[in-house]
């Protein structure tokens, strides 16, 4: 069982350290109040096939009396038994008022009209306590959203980037072009078996009209480029923690070329790219 609590200074980056730890699978609750905290241990304790991994996030939005009591809460759970870890954000107080302007959003302790330098500098004597039970203390001044996510991948659950899942489809044009898709290649230019008679009932699955297109230099260069692309910028979307990439590639019935095309690529790729699916819509 493993417990991770996120505090620190509103507009340092708690929602998107939350974000990143629902996204590598924990249970997450934010602004849990502090009176919550034991009981929210003892239950994962007594249901740790459904609570095995847990983040929740506390900080000066709810329950400011008891802040103090912050350490004393910490020791219990883990006398439970539940491995616990304390994350907290900092940020400079001028990067912080920045972001709060960009956002247009109200700090939480500036409620009755406190100028948001003083909600600032309250909230920061507030969380004192906190910040020094804390196990990993992490600055945010110069970090944009992707870069903290991969600080909190790499210090706080020691993982290396994580791989983003590929979706290649065939679909044809004449049926729509596929909603939700990143990139779309058109191969509608290339020779198209459609017109051989014995092919027309075919895919591009069966062997008969997969002959037909490897025959062709075009086809062939056109499988190379789309997969080079991505080899080439598969990395780049990692690098900016994007979790799926979806690529659509369309001929004029979504049977033959496309098909054919994602069927090639796929083989050409899957040896560099971990997560792939392959999907034929109009096949399917």
């Amino acid at each position: 069982m493993q417990l991770i609590i996120i505090s620190g200074l509103s507009g340092a980056g708690k929602s998107v350290a939350l974000n990143t730890l629902e996204d590598e699978g924990y249970y997450c609750i934010d602004n849990l109040p502090i009176s919550m905290l034991v009981d929210l241990a003892r239950k994962m304790s007594q249901d740790s096939a459904t609570y095995d991994r847990v983040a929740v996030g506390i900080d000066a939005r709810g329950e400011i009396n008891l802040l103090d009591q912050f350490q004393s809460s910490i020791s219990q759970v883990r006398s439970l038994g539940v491995e616990t870890k304390v994350i907290f954000l900092d940020a400079l107080d001028d990067v912080i008022v920045t972001r709060f302007s960009e956002t247009r959003r109200k700090h939480p302790l500036s409620k009755g009209g406190a100028p948001l330098a003083t909600a600032i500098i309250t909230e920061r004597s507030m969380l004192v306590s906190v910040e020094q039970c804390s196990d990993v203390s992490i600055e945010t001044t110069n970090l944009n959203l992707h870069q903290l996510r991969e600080v909190m991948r790499k210090r706080v659950l020691g993982l290396n980037r994580t791989p983003v899942n590929v979706l290649l489809q065939s679909f044809g044009f004449k049926h729509g072009q596929p909603y939700g898709t990143d990139f779309i290649f058109d191969v509608r230019c290339l020779p198209n078996p459609y017109w051989s008679t014995p092919l027309r009932p075919m895919t591009g699955l069966d062997q008969p009209v997969a002959e037909f297109l490897k025959q062709h230099t075009a086809v062939n260069k056109m499988a190379e480029d789309i997969s080079k692309f991505f080899l080439d910028w598969t990395p780049v979307f990692e690098a900016e923690n994007r979790a799926y990439l979806t690529v659509s590639i369309g001929c004029t019935g979504g049977r033959h070329r496309s098909v054919y095309i994602v069927e090639t690529v796929r083989d050409k790729i899957k040896s560099k790219i971990d997560q792939i699916s392959v999907r034929h819509r109009e096949i399917s």
